[in-house]
Formats: structure tokens, sequence, C-alpha cells
């Protein structure tokens, strides 16, 4: 009955809008990928030594792939898993986030933040 073990994942699919994260972690995912993802695959996410994460580069991959890739790495390959850092869900919201086109990197958290908390 592996089929059955499955079957819950393929009729409620997870979303990232769904298990969104706030807003200070979303600063915190945009921050990341753009800095430590941006190291391979380029600043502007437009490849390095990793491919490019532009929306055209990304159409028509299965982003249950790619939610994969990011939380569990590609053994082989320089890509390392991020589990630990970023849980599925936030992965989820990486890659919707992706295939939008990602957005600037404000910084973890936004000089107007810092400000109010001094």
């Amino acid at each position: 009955m592996l089929i059955a073990a499955f079957l819950p994942a393929l009729v409620f699919p997870v979303h990232a809008q769904d298990t969104a994260p706030d807003d200070k972690r979303q600063r915190e995912l945009v921050h990341m990928v753009r800095q430590d993802c941006g190291s391979c695959h380029g600043l502007t996410l437009q490849g390095g030594l990793g491919p490019a994460l532009t929306p055209a580069t990304l159409r028509g991959k299965p982003s249950e792939g790619l939610v994969a890739t990011i939380v569990n790495g590609r053994p082989g390959t320089p890509m390392p898993p991020f589990r630990g850092l970023v849980d599925e869900s936030e992965a989820a919201w990486i890659v919707e986030r992706l295939v939008d086109g990602f957005p600037a990197d404000g910084g973890p958290e936004s000089a107007q933040q810092t400000a109010d908390t001094r």
C-alpha cells in the first residue's frame, strides 16, 4: 500500500501561500536566497557556478522537485542541502517567489525596523 502513504500529499498538496512565513521570516529568506544561494547562482540569480534561478529557466519544472533540491541538495554536485535552515513549507514559498520573479533583498530586517528597536 505504498500509494496510500503518498495519497494525502497528492490530495492535499502543500502550497506556500497556505503556510506563508511571517513578514520577518520572508525578509530573512529573501536575504538568504540573494546572498547564500546567489553566491553560486549569481547575485541576480542569472546563473554562475549553479544554473540561473529565473522564471524562464524554472518554467515547467515541477515545484516538488525544486523544493526537494533546496531541502535535500543534490548529491554529487556543489548544491548543498538547506535542511535545518529552511523547512519544506519555506522552500515551497521560495520556489513560488522564484517562479514569479524573486524580490529584491531588503536585508534580513529593514533599516526602519532596526532604527525602531534602538
